[in-house]
């Protein structure tokens, strides 16, 4: 599924009255909220879904594939995701 695709799974969820602008509202509303949660508190929790979560890298050595010589990795930020049980229990 992408975003197209959810954006009209929200859209017939919601019925008739919900047009495709709206229901694409909706969801931008959510993932942006979703960002700024992120920005705020480094974690967003959606009990039975999972919770998002702002990571740190460390610094460390890796190698250049081509090359295989030795390089540096900088240290950088990442979102990991952990699910939840109820979308744990939702696929199996």
């Amino acid at each position: 599924m992408n975003k197209a695709d959810l954006i009209e799974e929200v859209q017939r969820s919601l019925g008739v009255e919900c047009s495709k602008a709206h229901a694409e509202k909706c969801v931008n509303t959510v993932l942006a909220s979703i960002q700024q949660g992120l920005q705020k508190d480094r974690e967003v929790q959606l009990v039975g879904f999972g919770t998002v979560e702002v990571k740190d890298r460390k610094a460390r050595m890796g190698r250049n594939p081509q090359t295989k010589e030795p390089i540096q990795i900088a240290a950088s930020r990442t979102v990991g995701f952990r699910p939840g049980s109820g979308l744990k229990d939702g696929v199996r």
